[in-house]
């Protein structure tokens, strides 16, 4: 069979689009950042692009349905997996009664040489809280995430119950890579 050359040419682009469509749908998303939770680690209107088949740990930045707005996503940190538990005193992170450090948060924290919280207005950047607190449960059930914003003092996450913890089933993936603006171009941290 001799095709003409316009021939080869669209089958080509088909099936390229039907490459580019299946990965789209079943492996990567592109999502934006609404709004300034995660400041200073991703600021609103940056474009970064989702894993849908990631496995999750503590510390990866997830995106997933705002539970308690339609039509919304939120980007958020993983602060607990299932089993852990969760506390925060004097601005330290306690997973399973273990410090767990933070280090997306030194630009917010302006720690000193001492490793002592510096912030100009005097207060801690996360309040203290306990999980059962705030979720009534002692540990992160399983098949779900704790999870919070970078920016604690403006996002709404698991510490409020009206969205709580995350089921793993409705989380739409791990934010991998930025691509927008340029200037935070890059794998997301």
């Amino acid at each position: 069979m001799n095709l003409k050359p316009w021939m080869k040419d669209l089958i080509w682009y088909v099936c390229l689009a039907l490459v580019l469509v299946t990965l789209r749908v079943f492996v990567f998303t592109p999502v934006t950042v609404r709004g300034d939770s995660m400041n200073p680690s991703l600021v609103d209107g940056e474009r970064m692009i989702v894993l849908k088949r990631s496995k999750i740990e503590r510390a990866d930045v997830v995106t997933f349905p705002a539970p308690d707005q339609p039509n919304k996503k939120y980007v958020k940190r993983v602060i607990g997996v299932p089993g852990d538990t969760i506390e925060f005193k004097d601005d330290k992170l306690l997973v399973n009664k273990k410090e767990v450090k933070e280090p997306y948060l030194n630009e917010t924290k302006k720690l000193s040489e001492d490793d002592e919280v510096m912030l100009p207005e005097g207060f801690p950047v996360t309040k203290d809280f306990q999980m059962e607190e705030v979720s009534g449960q002692m540990k992160v059930p399983e098949g779900t995430f704790f999870v919070m914003g970078d920016n604690r003092q403006n996002s709404n996450d698991s510490r409020n119950p009206a969205v709580g913890f995350i089921n793993e089933s409705d989380l739409i993936g791990e934010a991998k890579f930025s691509f927008w603006p340029f200037s935070k171009f890059g794998t997301v941290k």
